[in-house]
């Protein structure tokens, strides 16, 4: 009976991912930077090509106009700020709510662990979209919550709820919440309650006790909560398209308009580029604390 050979074992095991990168992100990446590189045209494709024929041998031609364009037009610019700050807001409220419903279900009994942790991965077996058009029929002005707040006395007239900021942080929050709470779940439920055991008969009180010990063991959950919700979020285009105002895109949107309203191929690999590298650097940045808290570990 033939073995495989462990190093050759542990290179398949690892080899398997590495193909997936390379086919699913690597080679897009290459193409959608080579369209960057291009003009665009009235042809198909709608860009002209990076190698030419002069004289029987080939030529290269670069264009950069296309990353110039992107920032001397402020439309570009406004919205790449605006994301980031719809994307960094957003990321603060699940943070904000979703570290004490994590801290909750960590220190909940098992039976109700498990319950409370399928109550928050059950939006995820109905459709993002119908989740999405639920809140216009809460938000708009004879929507749930207006008619509510009409019929208490609060308000006396409907307040403008739909296709404002507001409703974009609603919706981000409403819909990235859960890749908050699981990650942030994931670090407390492994604490030692022991330590805060020894705090409390050291006579710290429970909220320094947090501040001192909880908190900076969570950090690491912190991180990886709130790249998964920064990072989708900045190039979120569903909710704002539904739920946000008109006059004011998020870059997802722009992208989007770009490809298929404005046939501007290179224009829109530029924005997907400069959007890809813009998220790359908290990523590494996160992998760097990371490796510095597993060499501190050891």
């Amino acid at each position: 009976m033939l073995r495989i050979p462990q190093l050759s074992g542990r290179r398949v095991v690892a080899g398997i991912p590495i193909l997936w990168l390379l086919i699913l992100f690597l080679i897009p990446f290459i193409i959608v930077f080579r369209i960057s590189l291009s003009e665009v045209r009235l042809a198909i494709p709608p860009y002209t090509p990076l190698f030419t024929w002069h004289h029987g041998s080939p030529s290269l031609q670069l264009h950069w106009s296309s990353y110039a364009f992107l920032f001397t037009d402020s439309l570009y610019v406004s919205s790449y700020l605006y994301s980031l700050k719809v994307a960094a807001i957003s990321t603060l409220c699940c943070l904000l709510i979703g570290y004490p419903m994590a801290y909750a279900i960590a220190h909940a009994s098992p039976a109700s662990r498990s319950v409370l942790l399928m109550l928050i991965v059950l939006p995820f077996w109905t459709s993002f979209l119908l989740r999405v058009y639920a809140w216009i029929g809460l938000l708009k002005n004879n929507g749930v919550i207006n008619n509510v707040l009409l019929w208490l006395g609060v308000i006396h007239e409907p307040l403008a709820l739909l296709q404002t900021d507001f409703a974009v942080y609603i919706g981000i929050v409403y819909s990235y919440l859960p890749f908050m709470i699981l990650p942030l779940y994931a670090n407390l439920e492994k604490h030692d309650g022991a330590l805060l055991e020894a705090a409390a008969d050291l006579g710290a009180r429970p909220m320094r006790a947090f501040l001192r010990i909880t908190l900076p063991q969570s950090l690491a959950g912190i991180l990886a909560g709130s790249l998964l919700v920064f990072i989708p979020a900045v190039g979120e285009y569903v909710i704002p398209t539904l739920l946000g105002r008109t006059d004011q895109l998020m870059i997802g949107r722009v992208l989007s308009d770009e490809f298929f309203e404005n046939r501007d191929w290179p224009v829109a690999s530029a924005v997907a580029i400069l959007v890809l590298l813009l998220l790359v650097i908290p990523i590494m940045w996160f992998q760097r604390l990371e490796r510095r808290e597993l060499e501190e570990a050891k």
